[in-house]
């Protein structure tokens, strides 16, 4: 068996809120897709803005090895000829050799939308499925609201499937354009559907009941040979169905065709490249991909897994491209300070007295409000201070925050620093856009003489807790921060009832790992 895979995060997925891709974007994710093999890429409405014609035309030039570009459109109006409709004729201009239309299956759409008869929307369907393969289109049709079709008009909606069939289509798919629908009427509906149908069946989902994944497995399953979805399920509302974890379960769990058995441990990678490039927090317990999915705390189950990693992990993680983590927290105990180590390249045993003595303060600080699971990076340096393997790039002296504020001006933030660098004093000043901010852009002018490699560090995410409510403004807080460069990301952590000390803890902390990580590389 095999199902067809069919990526529509450049056009469904660019409908999620605070996602706007350009078109060098576009571009950039289009090829990653074609790399892993998907073969059926929908880029956009190349009819309802420039910025989706200029992207198809620019790929027209290019050459795409694995995937087919899909145009997006709908029928043609209604009492009128598909061959003077401006939509159809933007597909045409496209240059894409295969067209997705959607239309309307549900009768209620059909009186209280497009306002016209149940027969003029068969002859809309017709008419511009059949007027785009006269022009040598592959043709999709998008039966839109399906399943809520089906449930209200059985007849009529399977006259919508039919009317594509017979006027030319090459995939009907089954949309579930309200994501409401429940698993269990997916499958019914599929395997009634499926023995009248006689070209690719496809299923597009939506998630605003939770369901999207498990109704299109469930539709796979049911006979459908086509697969619609986002990577990492990006899409309007609640989003569409999340085509990682598709892949992930039809070839693994299933045994199901759909990428190559190579390009499967390319999901990890692929999963982070476009919540990058879409400018979204990458989900850590995103199914399969995420940095929490195969994360193990809990010391049972540290202790489980290192001995049986199918205690607690479904699939071994390097088949999607992803790895094992072990957290260390106050609930690891030893085992998890032992595990950590020897990633470390750090020799210590169970009976070593520095165990007993790293798993104390590491309960000690996380009782002072320190999380090491979400600062792996603070961690490691405390791991390598321990052992005596850490080196000090400079002494701190002193700093001093100024925030002013006049009024009718913008607040401005400036940062004094003195440090010790090998040897010289640095007193330098610097802005920025808060106090943190300022801070940051001090100490990283007073190091980038000294350390140029820096510049290709920054800081890429900024998190705030406090840590308790009742005390108020007097509570402590954490500050978690996520800085990257241009090889890995990694995290660190600072606690304090002063919310610039706790950042500058962990800004510190994010310098430190840096430049120990690239001496260590140097070696």
């Amino acid at each position: 068996m095999k199902v067809l895979l069919y990526d529509t995060t450049l056009r469904d997925g660019a409908q999620g809120e605070g996602i706007s891709y350009s078109v060098t974007d576009k571009i950039r994710i289009s090829q990653e897709l074609d790399k892993i093999g998907i073969p059926y890429i929908e880029g956009g409405w190349p009819g309802s803005n420039p910025k989706d014609m200029e992207f198809y035309l620019k790929m027209a030039k290019s050459s795409l090895k694995n995937a087919q570009l899909v145009a997006f459109g709908s029928t043609r109006r209604p009492h009128s000829q598909a061959s003077g409709d401006s939509n159809l004729r933007a597909l045409l201009a496209s240059k894409a050799r295969v067209a997705t239309i959607f239309g309307k299956t549900w009768d209620l759409h059909v009186r209280d939308v497009l306002k016209t008869t149940l027969e003029e929307n068969l002859a809309m369907i017709k008419d511009t499925v059949s007027f785009l393969v006269a022009k040598g289109l592959t043709v999709f049709y998008d039966a839109e609201h399906f399943f809520d079709a089906y449930r209200a008009n059985k007849e009529y909606s399977l006259k919508c499937l039919l009317a594509a069939q017979e006027a030319g289509a090459k995939a009907i798919t089954l949309c579930d354009t309200n994501g409401g629908t429940i698993t269990s009427e997916i499958s019914e509906a599929v395997a009634q559907i499926r023995p009248q149908i006689s070209v690719w069946l496809g299923i597009h989902c939506h998630n605003d009941a939770g369901l999207a994944v498990a109704n299109t497995i469930a539709a796979a399953q049911a006979g459908c040979d086509m697969a619609q979805g986002t990577v990492n399920g990006y899409g309007e509302r609640c989003g569409n169905a999340d085509l990682v974890p598709i892949i992930a379960n039809l070839k693994i769990k299933l045994g199901i065709d759909c990428i190559a058995a190579d390009k499967l441990k390319e999901l990890t990678h692929l999963s982070h490249f476009v919540s990058e490039i879409s400018n979204m927090r990458q989900r850590s317990d995103q199914p399969y991909t995420g940095t929490s999915s195969f994360a193990h705390k809990g010391g049972v189950h540290i202790n489980a897994v290192m001995k049986n990693p199918v205690t607690y992990e479904h699939i071994d993680p390097g088949l999607v491209g992803n790895r094992r983590r072990i957290l260390v927290s106050e609930l690891t105990g030893k085992t998890g300070i032992l595990i950590r180590a020897k990633e470390l390249d750090l020799d210590l045993s169970k009976e070593d007295p520095k165990t007993k003595k790293i798993l104390k303060l590491v309960q000690s600080l996380e009782h002072q409000g320190y999380q090491f699971e979400a600062a792996e990076a603070s961690f490691e340096l405390l791991m390598k201070k321990a052992f005596k393997k850490y080196r000090k790039f400079f002494e701190f002296k002193g700093f001093r925050v100024v925030v002013e504020k006049q009024a009718d001006k913008k607040i401005t933030s400036e940062a004094i620093i003195k440090l010790k660098v090998k040897g010289a004093k640095e007193h330098t000043a610097a802005e920025g856009d808060g106090p943190v901010n300022a801070l940051d852009n001090a100490l990283h002018k007073a190091l980038k003489d000294f350390y140029p490699a820096l510049s290709k560090m920054h800081l890429s995410d900024f998190k705030v807790r406090i840590l308790d409510e009742k005390a108020g403004t007097a509570a402590k807080v954490r500050v978690l921060i996520q800085s990257q460069d241009e090889k890995d990301t990694w995290s660190t952590v600072g606690v304090s009832e002063n919310i610039i000390e706790a950042s500058w803890q962990a800004l510190v902390d994010s310098v430190e790992y840096k430049l120990l990580k690239d001496s260590s590389n140097d070696r």
